[in-house]
């Protein structure tokens, strides 16, 4: 079964230009992306979730 959460992320650009965005998904599980703009960085940290998620499951309060 598919579901859609939302989860609060953060993203910044380093002294390099990479683009990094983290979030967590529960206190103890964090997920994080990166790429050459923001926009990747988000669809990286978007895959690291899903596989996080498959992992440790999802908190009822991001559903």
């Amino acid at each position: 079964m598919q579901r859609e959460i939302s989860v609060p992320f953060t993203a910044e650009q380093d002294e390099d230009g990479v683009w990094s965005a983290a979030a967590a998904l529960t206190p103890d599980a964090f997920a994080n992306g990166q790429g050459p703009t923001r926009e990747a960085a988000i669809e990286d940290l978007k895959e690291a979730i899903a596989l996080l998620a498959e992992e440790v499951g999802v908190p009822d309060h991001w559903l």
